[in-house]
């Protein structure tokens, strides 16, 4: 190999802006699971209840596509939702075949509870990094998704 090789190496790997990106995630989710746990949610269930109180009728598919879940993962943690009460299926108006999520009112506390969670971990950052430097990661994800997409 040649010393003027320039290919990424394993060496260099950590010092990516992706790997930083991937610790800040596994820290933050790690504090969601957390903190969620006593409320008896897991930080994936309550990205599906926060997806579909966005966008109630969501179908199993079109909620593994949102935060890119596989529909296995998705139909899992959608089931034991199901089975604590805090959503439900109905049918598709025109797609026998199909059923729409729907939260219930168990559903909307439970996503109204964690939300007060998930608020204090953002105040808790921001008490620490202080107002700009918590502003400046959002602007810099935002822009980070948006090259990426297109790419």
């Amino acid at each position: 190999m040649r010393q003027d090789d320039e290919r990424p190496s394993a060496a260099n790997a950590l010092d990516r802006v992706t790997w930083a990106l991937r610790r800040a995630e596994w820290s933050v989710q790690a504090r969601k699971d957390q903190r969620l746990r006593p409320l008896g949610l897991a930080a994936a269930q309550y990205t599906l209840l926060i997806c579909i109180h966005s966008d109630p009728g969501l179908t199993g598919a079109e909620l593994a596509r949102r935060p890119k879940l596989t529909p296995q993962a998705v139909a899992s943690q959608v089931a034991r939702l199901e089975e604590r009460g805090q959503l439900e299926r109905r049918p598709h108006p025109r797609h026998r075949q199909v059923q729409e999520l729907h939260l219930t009112d168990a559903g909307r506390d439970s996503l109204r509870d964690a939300g007060a969670v998930i608020v204090e971990i953002q105040q808790q950052m921001a008490e620490k990094l202080g107002a700009m430097k918590t502003a400046q990661p959002r602007t810099l994800f935002d822009e980070v998704a948006d090259v990426v997409r297109e790419a």
